[in-house]
């Protein structure tokens, strides 16, 4: 008796800002041979202009909903949202942002309905997009929205070597320095950790996460003469979640918690706001870092990077944070699709 064969996860993939590498990052993403039904939604025209720059032949198909169980390297379906005006690489226009909104929409709505197993997106330029009069903060902050979620933004690493995976967490995202302190709440941060704690439990799959919470000031506030925030904000909400079971280390200063020693006694970390941490990670993994949106109610992962103007239309981008991307989606799809109901 035959088996059918198994239905590859049908991963939506948004090619990002027209201008900038997202498309030709996605040609390349296209020639890799993953076990996913690779379905990119973006203008079908545009991905075939950006193959050729990349010297790349695309098998392209309209999208039609029914379940693979097969690709072949270079073959991808395509859900086409025209653009309004041709893309310059290098040069994006205001007349094209309502697209970039419109293949967001679509790829989150595909995922709540059912439609996709995943999200994995290319970057997008925020302030072209706010140019055109649409406020916009980014993909996270988009993402959750439309899904109605309180999320909080993960940049992660995979192992290599001798060297462990690096989570790194956000407890705030795009805020100028000066509105972090303030936004920053005992309750704000309860729930910023509860999605975490979950996510490493059920979406990654940790039975009992170690999290390190970083202090917000130089020296975690060094007893409070250099800032008081950890004693009256950090400190309750951690001891309250320890005594909920939570395994959770710190406030710890942000200068030493990545030193190896600490490595190894920590799941993921918890960083105050985006440049207390993020500089570490990509210093160090930038080409297989991925973004991870917790908490939303479907798998998305990104790149860790921007649009790279200079850098479009020359082909010469590096596809490895996309790749690092969709293998993350895949895994996590995977392990959602055996974990027990």
């Amino acid at each position: 008796m035959h088996h059918a064969a198994a239905r590859l996860p049908r991963l939506a993939v948004t090619a990002g800002e027209p201008s900038g590498i997202g498309p030709e990052l996605v040609a390349m993403l296209a020639m890799q041979p993953l076990a996913a039904d690779l379905v990119v939604i973006t203008d079908c025209d545009l991905l075939q202009r950006a193959a050729r720059r990349c010297g790349i032949k695309l098998i392209i198909e309209p999208d039609d909903g029914h379940h693979r169980t097969f690709r072949q390297p270079g073959q991808i379906r395509v859900v086409h949202h025209p653009l309004r005006v041709p893309e310059s690489p290098g040069q994006p226009d205001p007349r094209n942002a309502f697209h970039v909104l419109q293949i967001l929409a679509d790829a989150a709505d595909g995922c709540l309905s059912g439609r996709f197993d995943a999200v994995v997106t290319a970057p997008v330029q925020k302030s072209i997009i706010n140019d055109a009069g649409e406020p916009f903060s980014g993909h996270t902050e988009f993402f959750a929205r439309r899904a109605g979620a309180s999320v909080v933004m993960m940049l992660a690493s995979a192992a290599t070597g001798q060297v462990p995976a690096l989570r790194v967490a956000l407890a705030t995202t795009h805020l100028p320095l000066r509105a972090v302190p303030d936004a920053i709440t005992r309750e704000g941060l309860t729930h910023t950790l509860h999605i975490v704690h979950d996510a490493l439990r059920d979406l990654i799959g940790i039975a009992r996460p170690r999290i390190a919470i970083l202090g917000l000031n130089p020296h975690a506030g060094e007893g409070g003469h250099m800032g008081r925030e950890e004693i009256e904000v950090l400190l309750p909400v951690i001891e309250a979640l320890r005594m909920q079971g939570m395994q959770l280390l710190g406030p710890l200063p942000a200068d030493t918690a990545f030193v190896p020693a600490m490595r190894g006694r920590q799941d993921a970390v918890l960083a105050m706001y985006h440049d207390q941490a993020l500089p570490v990670l990509k210093s160090e993994a930038f080409d297989r870092t991925v973004n991870l949106t917790l908490g939303l109610p479907f798998i998305r992962t990104s790149v860790d990077h921007g649009t790279a103007l200079e850098l479009a239309g020359t082909g010469q981008a590096d596809p490895s944070s996309l790749i690092a991307a969709t293998h993350m989606a895949l895994e996590l799809v995977q392990r959602a699709t055996k974990a027990p109901a």
